[in-house]
């Protein structure tokens, strides 16, 4: 593993442990010889995590559409930033860079990024790890969640193992280093799928 991309919110939330804690996984993921890969912006939990890596002596690569260049959201002191043309693109290229992806705390944009690399395990595109960095206990109304899609069918049970939810990022870090991906279908009956086509 060589590089992570975090995703999280531009905002810096309602408490100082969010920022602690992304500055936290910054600095770890430098000390660690890894480099950061993010969505390139310089406020929020955005900003903490790429500073935590900076500061630390890290290497960091942001990745941002033009569109939001242009409203001087970027960060300037990054490694590198690579502008794209739209938030698909972003997306694709933060894919390709990285070799794991973890979520900290954010909106809407942090859950429709995780969840996507979720979705493309569950169908086979890539062996890469995908983690819930929880702070405060952010995350753990999501992970109920997602362990009634299991309950309810809609997920097998190894694909809710298959993610990682946790608050400690030593430990984090050794399961994604030691990452096993589950080969199961993303239907939960391929039997009865294979009668109805």
């Amino acid at each position: 593993m060589k590089s992570i991309c975090v995703y999280c919110g531009s905002n810096p939330g309602s408490k100082p442990v969010y920022v602690e804690r992304a500055t936290a996984l910054g600095n770890r993921i430098a000390q660690e010889g890894l480099r950061l890969v993010y969505g390139g912006g310089n406020t929020g939990l955005m900003g903490a995590v790429a500073n935590g890596v900076l500061d630390a002596g890290g290497q960091v690569t942001g990745v941002m559409p033009q569109h939001l260049i242009d409203l001087e959201v970027a960060h300037k002191g990054l490694t590198s930033l690579e502008v794209v043309g739209s938030m698909h693109e972003r997306k694709s290229r933060m894919f390709d860079l990285s070799d794991g992806f973890v979520a900290l705390p954010g909106g809407f944009g942090t859950a429709e990024e995780m969840f996507e690399m979720l979705t493309w395990r569950q169908l086979g595109i890539g062996n890469k790890p995908c983690a819930f960095l929880d702070v405060d206990g952010f995350y753990e109304p999501l992970i109920r969640m997602i362990d009634h899609m299991v309950n309810e069918r809609f997920l097998h049970p190894e694909q809710r193992t298959d993610l990682w939810h946790g608050q400690d990022i030593d430990q984090m870090l050794q399961w994604m280093r030691d990452y096993e991906p589950a080969h199961v279908s993303k239907w939960m009956d391929e039997k009865r799928r294979s009668a109805l086509r």
